[in-house]
């Protein structure tokens, strides 16, 4: 039988797991994944831990202890979700250690409220860094202006990054040269440049999701026959330019260095339109040294029908120029769709951490009452996280 994810690993894409629960680092299942699915990384996310904590009883004895303490709600939600991210680091390694560091990576975002205040961003880049104490560690930074300089700052001391939220093209160039400017600084600052890590996260499905409603707004023929283009000729287009910067003289000489290349890592990649193939984000996403984080019900989809046919993005590109081209010759404002999608991306992800931040109240609260008391489940996580270095 094919296996297919070993395929796609082979055409030079890294199959990363977009999701994270205690259930999945207790049960097993993330190294079942890792094992048997060329899983070699992990993304999360504030709508992901507001939905693990909010789902399973395996938090309930931290939580009690956390409440006996007396910790307040956002340290509270910094021990619960560095204790997994930790673990799940601990997980990966052995991926970490094949890949000499590129791989097995897992990766923690700041506080979404943040996204603005650049100081702020990288003061807690560097708590998070120092609390998760692992080496195969990204800290997610949203590509907003003020992410910027502060994702320059970041790398600048030697902390491995994976940068979120990039809609568009222009935004993208900025993000690599916040990453080669980062490089320089952690060169000049003494540190080992082999050591530092970072993927520059492009999100997918939701361009064609915006882009989708507004051609059928728009209404007529051409329109309609450019919907779930947009998504994917951008990504294409955010390829090409990664090729461009990664072949300059200035990467080159960080790289005879020891620094590793930030990949290009396709986000939001699970259809959003049930009328679009289930893994069409993947398949036409395919080209050497890229990053595919999906979630679980993806991987599964791929494995079971997905098409690995070679290289589906260089070359691309004067079609994607035209599919740029035709939208905007319908009326659809690119500009206006990526700062639309830049928008709602850090305000979704502002509301799923106060989601997480009162779901851990009302726990910590519960707790106090003594109906979150420990059980014997929960006890037996504490010490399989303990075992495999998640408890720190």
């Amino acid at each position: 039988m094919t296996d297919k994810l070993n395929e796609l690993s082979a055409a030079g894409v890294a199959v990363w797991l977009d999701d994270l629960s205690r259930v999945r680092l207790s049960s097993g299942g993330l190294d079942q994944l890792r094992r048997e699915k060329h899983v070699a990384g992990v993304t999360t996310n504030p709508t992901i831990f507001a939905k693990a904590l909010s789902d399973a009883d395996e938090y309930n004895w931290q939580l009690h202890d956390l409440a006996t303490r007396g910790v307040e709600v956002e340290e509270s939600v910094r021990m619960l979700t560095t204790y997994d991210v930790r673990w799940a680091c601990d997980v990966m390694r052995p991926s970490y250690d094949a890949s000499a560091g590129v791989d097995g990576r897992v990766s923690i975002e700041v506080d979404p409220r943040l996204a603005h205040e650049s100081d702020r961003t990288v003061a807690e880049a560097k708590a998070l860094w120092w609390l998760v104490d692992r080496p195969n560690l990204y800290i997610k930074i949203p590509a907003t202006e003020a992410g910027l300089p502060a994702i320059t700052a970041t790398l600048a001391e030697g902390i491995s990054v994976n940068v979120t939220l990039i809609f568009g093209l222009d935004r993208y160039s900025a993000v690599m040269e916040a990453f080669l400017a980062g490089l320089e600084q952690a060169k000049a600052n003494g540190h080992d440049l082999s050591t530092i890590g970072s993927v520059a996260s492009f999100f997918v499905s939701r361009v064609d999701s915006e882009v989708d409603k507004r051609l059928e707004k728009i209404g007529s023929d051409e329109a309609k026959a450019l919907k779930g283009k947009a998504a994917i000729a951008n990504a294409q287009l955010a390829y090409e330019r990664y090729t461009e910067v990664f072949s300059s003289d200035r990467w080159k000489a960080l790289a005879a260095a020891g620094a590793h290349p930030q990949r290009p890592l396709w986000a939001s990649t699970s259809t959003k339109n049930p009328d679009y193939r289930d893994v069409i984000y993947v398949e036409e996403l395919i080209a050497p040294g890229t990053v595919n984080t999906m979630p679980e019900s993806v991987i599964h989809a791929y494995a079971d029908h997905g098409e690995t046919r070679g290289d589906t993005i260089t070359g691309s590109y004067d079609a994607a120029r035209k599919v740029f081209a035709d939208l905007e010759s319908v009326g659809v404002d690119m500009d206006d769709v990526i700062a639309t999608l830049e928008r709602e991306g850090v305000e979704k992800f502002e509301a799923s951490w106060q989601e997480l931040l009162d779901g851990v109240r009302k726990s910590l609260e519960a707790a106090a009452k003594g109906k979150g008391a420990p059980n014997k489940a929960a006890k037996g996580n504490a010490k399989a996280a303990e075992k495999a270095g998640g408890n720190a």
